[in-house]
């Protein structure tokens, strides 16, 4: 990204905060000055957000006000927080049953994005952080969220993210990732296998909301050394109880 680019995102969040200030909405020029930018400039920073949905224009006063997707987003920002507040004691229990991290994860896009971890007391642990996104497609917590998706979602992240190849495990072909999905929706609980990174191996499950959509998952992560095939699926059904349980909090009957 250029200085000139980051300085228009600068300029466009900037109109943000102003505008979060004037309910009642200001005009281009009010908005140029506080800029402190050419008024075309302003036009050209508010023409853009206008199209995105994050502002709004009256027809007839011609002021600018902030957007409905600026309401979306919070609502979804809120939602995330809600879960990470209902999942955390559950990801403690999840580590003290069985002395592995634990992960809450969303999913963006053909990617997880980690919301949330409790880290293992064992010395070697898996990197991970808050925050960091892996593709769905090779991951326990992907897999485990996509299951619970229609296939559409599937051709849909194939054809925009691919799968690409991590390890010698990692699934690359519809069939044999449909063919995880499948079982992954009949036990309630899915694996990755070193399918993302050597070493590494975990179990997931959903977690679904009082609609009964998927809304996140749940897993636990491991060194292979620690975490053999054995061990992971001994453990696979407390993730899916401790998925249910956050999902039950959250007001899934089902």
């Amino acid at each position: 990204m250029t200085d000139q680019s980051i300085q228009s995102v600068k300029r466009a969040l900037s109109i943000l905060g102003i505008l979060s200030r004037h309910p009642d909405g200001l005009g281009v020029t009010e908005i140029a000055n506080k800029l402190d930018v050419a008024k075309s400039t302003a036009f050209r920073l508010l023409f853009t957000l206008l199209e995105e949905g994050y502002v709004q224009k009256d027809p007839q006063t011609e002021q600018y006000r902030l957007g409905l997707k600026l309401m979306h987003l919070g609502n979804e920002v809120a939602k995330s927080l809600d879960l990470r507040r209902v999942a955390h004691p559950h990801l403690k229990k999840l580590v003290e049953l069985t002395g592995e991290t634990t992960h809450l994860a969303i999913y963006d896009k053909g990617e997880i994005v980690y919301i949330d971890k409790i880290e293992s007391n064992a010395t070697i642990r898996m990197y991970s952080q808050i925050g960091l996104r892996a593709p769905a497609h090779c991951t326990g917590l992907g897999k485990a969220i996509l299951s619970c998706l229609p296939e559409e979602e599937i051709d849909r992240l194939i054809a925009t993210k691919g799968l690409n190849k991590f390890t010698e495990n990692t699934l690359v072909t519809k069939e044999s990732l449909m063919k995880a999905l499948r079982e992954a929706r009949e036990a309630g609980y899915t694996f990755d296998d070193e399918e993302h990174e050597l070493g590494v191996r975990c179990a997931a499950a959903p977690i679904f909301n009082h609609e009964g959509k998927v809304v996140a998952g749940v897993s636990i992560a491991g060194p292979t050394t620690r975490l053999s095939r054995e061990t992971v699926r001994r453990f696979a059904p407390l993730v899916k109880a401790v998925a249910l349980d956050i999902s039950g909090e959250l007001g899934f009957t089902g």
